[in-house]
């Protein structure tokens, strides 16, 4: 075998970070690229560790089918593919659903294929694990802007103050901005004498670098609107850019004039001084921005705060200029093939269950449990989950695990036997990121410094794991389905022709802002020309400001600052309920630099130095509730209970509990099976009601709870 290294990059997390691979006589080794010209040598411990999912004796690497005992028997594909489509063959279409979890993103090629299969099944059913992620920032921007397409990104090169609100980038390495060396980037900051603000009920990795400013865990919304009213109420709006930019600045106003910080205070933990503090820095700082991310949108008013923070960018003159935010270009047109397409959507369609708005035609996760068991026409009753793992992810994992019991078909396509596979029919063994060709398509636009790159298969697939659009183009063949997503997929399949996805991937880049077009560009785009430049190509310095308007979809061609549902959402937030006493401790997620949602707590490396899952607790409340580091405790909720250890540290703000989600094994992955742990989501409520009303976002932030210490006879086993 060569030892010469083959340059990738990773497909973990948003950064994409390079990476050179070499395949030898010892095994595989990763390391960091250090010609890449964003990532310069760094990458963090789950992309070195790729090499231990690669080769884990754990893998799935032939189809399995379950049997009778709950035990899997390997088949073949073509026994397994044609047992599928004819047990599919006996649902109706509209009846069968499809769960698309986050590593599929990272794909180019799985989720066009995705979409290709469910628009020729005509079935609403696709979910996402975008309801646990990001699913309020689309539904803020189609608001907004008229599209969820326009996503802002923080201008981090540019700034001279960052105020992150839920973010700890030292950790994620970002997230809605791909920015390799984002820690160069906040540090860069600070050194040319500006400033970085973190809005976190905890002080994490990223705030014990800079400024920590802490909130009451789903205080965010309250905390924008009364920055809002202090920017308004004392004159310091930029009234040129509201006037040139938005409308509805007027409304905006009298609503947030409600919020006064003196109000406020209780319900966001900020003192009135330091609101009107941060709002007053905001307002004088020649080039600022404010930025949210997962803390803040897990809270019950997930959609209104991601559209509170553009508001507050905007009235400070900060909205789609240097150092502000600002929205990014991709190298193919993707903005207006997805709109062109019809997928650009937003509350265009309604869940059958709960009447939540599509985003992005994706429903809440949240609902699957109650479609699957409310009888009626459209009810799900097969379901296909890909590169996902809902039973440890989606609120209310108990009542998801039980309603899976009633499908009359499940099957999970992965890299192993997850908590939600042991339950499937069907387990189709996937390739990983390095056994496949891939290109950052839905990432381009996110990129920090505008970057293309393409990279081959390192490896080829192990035993006979399979990319996850050749399962959808056999799915498909085998139930006698036209695919096509895209309008180039659907004429050439009414020419009878089956594009691959790298063709129809080359013919968008090529006729794209950089493409070659075929030839007639020199110099332009190409898969070819990628090819060679495997450490990818920067496109420019910085994306171009003052282009929002002409992308804006609305028909007047401006931001809407008080639509309607905005409006509804603010009322609803005044009169949200007061803290109960029963449960009068507010859970917050967390995440740590070696775990990635749930999928690499197999890795050794990943998992060496005795890692535990603990619920990290404030010294007062530790006092308070009779905790000690270490002690064993029960937190509790409304809708179910969980059993952690106890680490006591001043990291947390009085009256928060925080806890990493993603633990809590049940597969037949067994390394991850042994670090134990809980599935903190059992603490979140089922019941659709309970989902986000604008992007049905799931509320796994800020849920109340109760914690007492346990005794040893009260531990269960």
């Amino acid at each position: 075998m060569s030892d010469r290294p083959t340059t990738t990059f990773c497909r973990i997390c948003e950064p994409l970070c390079g990476l050179e691979v070499t395949v030898g006589d010892e095994g595989m080794r990763i390391r960091p690229d250090r010609r890449h010209p964003l990532s310069k040598g760094f990458a963090c411990p789950k992309g070195i560790a790729m090499n231990e999912v690669q080769e884990d004796p754990d893998r799935v690497l032939r189809p399995l089918r379950r049997r009778a005992d709950g035990e899997f028997d390997e088949v073949s594909w073509d026994e397994a593919m044609r047992d599928i489509a004819t047990r599919l063959g006996r649902v109706p279409r509209d009846a069968i659903g499809w769960y698309l979890g986050n590593p599929g993103t990272f794909s180019y090629s799985h989720p066009l294929w995705l979409s290709g299969f469910m628009a020729a099944l005509g079935s609403p059913h696709l979910y996402s694990a975008g309801s646990q992620d990001v699913n309020n920032r689309f539904a803020a921007s189609a608001l907004l802007y008229g599209s969820p397409l326009l996503v802002p990104i923080p201008d981090l090169r540019r700034t001279e103050l960052l105020v992150m609100i839920g973010a700890n980038p030292l950790v994620s390495h970002g997230s809605l901005i791909s920015a390799p060396r984002i820690r160069d980037d906040l540090n860069a900051i600070t050194r040319r004498g500006g400033r970085v603000i973190v809005v976190d009920p905890r002080r994490t990795e990223t705030a014990r670098q800079y400024e920590h400013l802490p909130v009451t865990p789903d205080g965010d919304a309250w905390l924008l609107l009364a920055l809002l009213h202090v920017i308004f109420a004392e004159g310091l709006a930029d009234d040129r850019a509201c006037a040139r930019q938005a409308t509805g600045v007027e409304t905006l106003r009298t609503l947030a004039s409600e919020f006064a910080p003196e109000r406020v205070a209780p319900r966001c933990g900020v003192p009135a001084d330091g609101v009107r503090r941060l709002a007053r820095d905001l307002a004088a700082a020649k080039r600022a921005v404010v930025y949210g991310r997962t803390g803040s949108c897990l809270g019950r008013y997930a959609t209104l705060t991601a559209f509170l923070i553009d508001a507050v960018t905007l009235v400070t003159g900060n909205l789609d200029r240097p150092g502000g935010a600002i929205f990014g270009r991709s190298a193919i047109r993707l903005e207006e093939i997805l709109h062109l397409s019809g997928l650009a959507t937003y509350g265009r369609t309604r869940s059958r269950v709960g009447g939540y708005p599509d985003v992005l035609g994706t429903f809440p996760a949240g609902v699957m449990a109650e479609e699957i068991r409310t009888p009626g026409r459209g009810r799900l009753r097969a379901l296909i989950v890909s590169a996902g793992n809902p039973i440890l992810s989606v609120p209310g994992a108990a009542s998801l695990d039980e309603a899976f019991d009633h499908l009359d078909l499940l099957v999970c396509i992965d890299l192993y036997v997850t908590d939600t596979g042991r339950k499937a029919d069907y387990v189709l063994p996937a390739t990983t990121f390095l056994e496949r060709e891939d290109f950052p398509l839905a990432f381009l636009q996110n990129h920090l410094t505008p970057f293309v790159n393409w990279t081959e298969a390192v490896v080829p697939p192990r035993g006979e794991a399979r990319q996850e659009w050749k399962i959808i183009e056999d799915l498909a063949r085998h139930m006698r389905l036209g695919l096509g997503a895209f309008p180039l997929q659907r004429l050439a399949h009414r020419l009878g022709l089956r594009p691959t996805p790298r063709f129809v991937m080359d013919a968008l880049l090529r006729t794209g802002p950089y493409g070659d077009w075929f030839g007639l560009r020199r110099g332009g785009l190409s898969i070819s020309k990628l090819r060679k430049h495997p450490h990818g190509i920067v496109l420019g310095g910085h994306h171009r400001t003052g282009t929002l308007l002409k992308r804006i979809q609305h028909k007047d061609k401006r931001v809407h600052l008080a639509p309607p549902e905005i409006r509804r959402e603010i009322e609803r937030l005044d009169a949200g309920p007061e803290p109960s006493p029963e449960y009068p401790l507010r859970l917050i997620g967390m995440r740590e630099l070696r775990s990635h949602n749930s999928w690499m707590h197999n890795a050794p490396a990943l998992m060496r130095g005795k890692r535990t899952h603990t619920a990290r607790v404030s010294p007062k409340d530790a006092a308070v509730y009779g905790l000690a580091d270490g002690m064993r405790c029960r937190i509790s909720s409304p809708h179910g209970s969980v059993e952690l250890p106890v680490t006591v540290t001043d990291e947390m703000t009085p009256g928060a509990i925080a806890v990493p989600h993603g633990w809590g094994h049940t597969g037949t992955w067994r390394i991850a099976n042994a670090a134990g742990g809980a599935n903190v989501n059992l603490l979140a409520s089922p019941a659709p009601d309970d989902l986000e009303p604008l992007a049905g976002m799931a509320h796994l932030n800020g849920i109340p709870v109760a914690i007492t210490p346990l005794a040893s006879s009260d531990i269960r086993n």
